[in-house]
């Protein structure tokens, strides 16, 4: 597959292409960006890579697929644009402001025939997959309860104004996982904190309960401008409970100039010191970290254009997600908690 990516900013230069570049069955066929600066930053770190300065050229020039990585308001008439011309695509989250956005662009993709995954990379973190084989493994039993906090210390990266905000941004990554992991939304109750006035209003900090279809009750919360950072999950089952306190691995892996390509069966593993702990009936017992592998959401994209795999994350699926994001919304305003429709048919299609 040849792919490109439009945008490289943060997103783009740090959570797309060296897991791009580390992917299976897949080739950087260029990036598209205006500014002077980004392009050299481009030849810095992908050296003979083709710079286009609009979505038009790159697609011109040959393309399967594009990641669509340009700010929230920018995304939907370049997704419209990349399906109309007949390329697949990988939109970054959140990959619509509502749910009725996403589900015009999911709509789109099928008139046209084509794939559009959501980059909801957060499903492979180190601390994410190693939840799920403790999930998969049953010996928490029936699960009552999860805890998943996110705090980090990053008040510049927080992008004002209506279409930024906090929610869209980690919030979208913890409601997508615990939905994810736990099944669809019932009802959701949300407190916000909130900078700026006016047009720049903005949430900076969140807390979100999320009532499970399967009877788990969640609770995600994170902040960026508190000066603070940590990575936690608590969860409670039946059986037992399990306890993290980890690091952001791959992020902090790519911040530091390192590439999931130099060393592809090391990379993405938590430190042995911030391991897992379950606890039961049997006493307690460190878990070894999972993978984490932000590249595999791209080397199963490329398997399913040719057929061989299910889309990662279709974008069908992640429609619910916005459901929700939009539901702690309403919460968070009226102090009330919000039933959630039962998820639209397409939730996990592929």
């Amino acid at each position: 597959m040849r792919l490109g990516v439009v945008g490289y900013g943060m997103g783009g230069r740090y959570f797309h292409t060296p897991f791009i570049q580390a992917a299976n069955g897949i080739e950087l066929a260029g990036i598209v960006t205006r500014s002077a600066e980004r392009a050299a930053q481009v030849e810095l770190d992908a050296p003979g890579t083709p710079v286009y300065s609009s979505l038009g050229e790159l697609i011109d020039a040959g393309v399967d697929a594009v990641t669509i990585t340009t700010p929230p308001a920018t995304r939907r008439e370049l997704v419209l644009e990349a399906l109309a011309r007949g390329v697949h695509v990988v939109a970054d989250k959140p990959f619509a402001p509502d749910p009725a956005g996403g589900v015009e662009l999911v709509r789109a993709a099928e008139r046209a025939g084509l794939m559009l995954s959501v980059f909801q990379n957060r499903r492979w973190d180190a601390d994410i997959r190693t939840l799920k084989a403790v999930l998969d493994s049953g010996r928490l039993g029936r699960v009552w309860r999860i805890e998943s906090r996110f705090d980090l210390d990053e008040p510049s990266t927080l992008d004002y104004g209506p279409t930024g905000g906090l929610l869209r941004d980690l919030g979208a990554h913890l409601v997508d996982q615990v939905l994810w992991l736990f099944g669809p939304a019932a009802s959701v109750y949300a407190r916000m904190d909130w900078r700026g006035k006016g047009d720049d209003r903005t949430d900076s900090a969140f807390v979100i309960d999320i009532d499970h279809d399967s009877g788990v009750h969640s609770t995600v919360s994170a902040t960026k401008a508190n000066h603070f950072q940590a990575r936690q999950l608590r969860v409670y089952g039946i059986d037992g409970s399990y306890y993290s306190d980890g690091t952001d691995v791959q992020a902090g892996a790519v911040f530091a100039g390192r590439r999931p390509s130099e060393s592809p069966a090391e990379w993405g593993y938590e430190l042995e010191e911030r391991w897992g702990t379950l606890r039961s009936v049997h006493g307690v017992e460190k878990v070894p970290s999972e993978q984490g592998s932000y590249q595999s959401f791209y080397s199963e994209f490329a398997a399913a254009a040719s057929g061989d795999l299910p889309q990662p994350v279709p974008g069908a699926q992640v429609i619910h997600t916005l459901e929700v994001l939009d539901a702690a919304r309403r919460a968070a305003v009226s102090g009330e908690v919000v039933r959630v429709n039962s998820p639209t048919p397409l939730f996990g299609c592929e």
